[in-house]
């Protein structure tokens, strides 16, 4: 009995040791190239970069920009949303002027540093829209956190899990906030913020002054929210009817049913989908905004595929309400891709010349224009229908959980479920129990298995 409890150890170590440390490494590699997507690359003159033009008439919306990553859906919805009412100064604001990086990989040149900002207005801004900022160091996130406190006073609005910086900050003290649904898993907010009154059944939540959306779509809810509070609700339809958002309803009643906490199909392909995609996107003068941030999202945040930021030109590309990019690839030297993504409903207009750029240097890659192709859509449906085509439908119906998209009009098409991840982990698992047999054999059965005595005769 002791050699057998021996052996049952030794199996379930070494499985375990060797599954977990291969899915531990997939996992940590999967969210670099995802939360930890930080400019490497040399970084061009940024002078002559344009600011939109300040109108000391118009209230002013300050969109937030960590100094890690900034997750990029979460920036783009408040800066797009409020940028196309016409009614608002919208800038990006970071602590200092350099370059940041969204998740997946989407480099943003900062409109405004802090000190520049409240030297301009010289007072608060009319609104904060807090997006999701990875904060693993307290000092690059303290100068966030101290102009957050500084501000306390104006309109907060948080999206997704920009709620939990506001409340690493103090601000949420008391009161009831909406967050992303895995917030309640890996940043455990309940229980670091137990004086704040996490909720899971509402797409936003207006508490005093503060804002607060669920996951990602639900940060679309929130913004019309605020529009239709300042502008009038028509103003907020007008803008969800441009973008044919299936979901305005939600503006009006925010409740909805929780989200239960799932993760697994996205654990195991961060964990074990070791040859992941490779999909260009195309930068051009006039993008819009979260058409561009959608295609990073989509696809990268599943752990399939690896999303290039690619461009005609080392000079900034200005997005279609004045945001200022740098593509990390240029066409000439463009790496080797699966596909080539031109996002945006006007691309095939817009991107005339970047298409025919890339197009004589001879690529064969596949070329998608994922929202023009499909104008009257909304820019989500496309992109989710394509990665259940390009990986299974497990996959693309998580990232539907995760961008907490409540539609009825998207179809869903492809293979049952990741296919590579499960094999790459029935591999794993197999050579694991070979490990461990061969150890076994080696090095525990050797040792306990009693010596035969010598019984034959002995001959003088």
């Amino acid at each position: 009995m002791k050699k057998l409890l021996l052996r049952l150890i030794a199996y379930i170590g070494i499985f375990t040791v060797i599954v977990g440390g291969v899915g531990f490494f997939g996992i940590t590699r999967s969210q670099k190239d995802f939360y930890g997507a930080i400019r490497q690359e040399s970084i061009p003159s940024l002078q002559g970069v344009e600011k939109p033009n300040y109108n000391p008439n118009k209230p002013t919306v300050a969109v937030l920009l960590g100094n890690e990553t900034t997750e990029g859906s979460d920036f783009m919805i408040p800066y797009e949303l409020f940028s196309r009412t016409g009614a608002f100064n919208v800038y990006a604001v970071a602590s200092d002027n350099q370059v940041r990086s969204l998740t997946g990989g989407l480099d943003v040149i900062p409109h405004y540093s802090f000190k520049e900002m409240d030297k301009l207005l010289g007072k608060s801004p009319d609104i904060i829209a807090i997006p999701y900022m990875t904060m693993r160091d307290e000092k690059k996130f303290q100068p966030v956190q101290e102009w957050l406190q500084k501000h306390s006073k104006t309109n907060l609005l948080s999206i997704c899990g920009g709620s939990g910086n506001l409340a690493a900050s103090g601000l949420l003290k008391g009161k009831s906030v909406a967050t992303h649904w895995q917030n309640r898993l890996f940043d455990a907010v309940e229980k670091k913020f137990p004086e704040t009154d996490w909720r899971w059944d509402q797409r936003y939540i207006q508490d005093g002054n503060v804002v607060s959306s669920a996951g990602v779509s639900s940060g679309i809810d929130a913004v019309l929210y605020v529009i239709s509070q300042r502008l009038g609700e028509p103003a907020a339809a007008k803008i969800a009817k441009e973008m044919n958002y299936p979901s305005y309803h939600f503006v009006k009643n925010p409740k909805m049913d929780p989200f239960d906490v799932d993760v697994r199909t996205y654990t195991l392909n961060n964990a074990f989908q070791w040859n992941k995609k490779k999909a260009g996107v195309l930068l051009y003068n006039g993008v819009e905004e979260m058409a561009l941030a959608s295609v990073f999202d989509i696809y990268s945040d599943t752990g399939t595929t690896k999303v290039l930021s690619i461009s005609s030109s080392e000079h900034p590309v200005v997005t279609k309400h004045g945001l200022n990019l740098i593509s990390r690839h240029l066409i000439g030297n463009a790496p080797q891709l699966d596909k080539m993504i031109v996002p945006g409903r006007e691309a095939k207009s817009l991107a005339v010349e970047e298409v025919k750029k890339w197009n004589e240097k001879g690529y064969t890659e596949e070329v998608q224009f994922v929202h023009s192709d499909s104008p009257d859509r909304f820019i989500f449906e496309v992109q989710l229908e394509d990665l259940a085509k390009q990986e299974d439908l497990l996959t693309a119906k998580h990232a539907v959980k995760r961008l907490e998209f409540r539609a009825n009009d998207i179809h869903l098409e492809g293979k049952p479920f990741p296919l590579e991840s499960y094999g790459n982990l029935l591999l794993t698992s197999l050579l694991a129990l070979l490990a461990a047999f061969c150890i076994d054999r080696r090095f525990i059965m050797k040792k306990t298995t009693p010596k035969l005595k010598d019984t034959s005769l002995k001959t003088s």
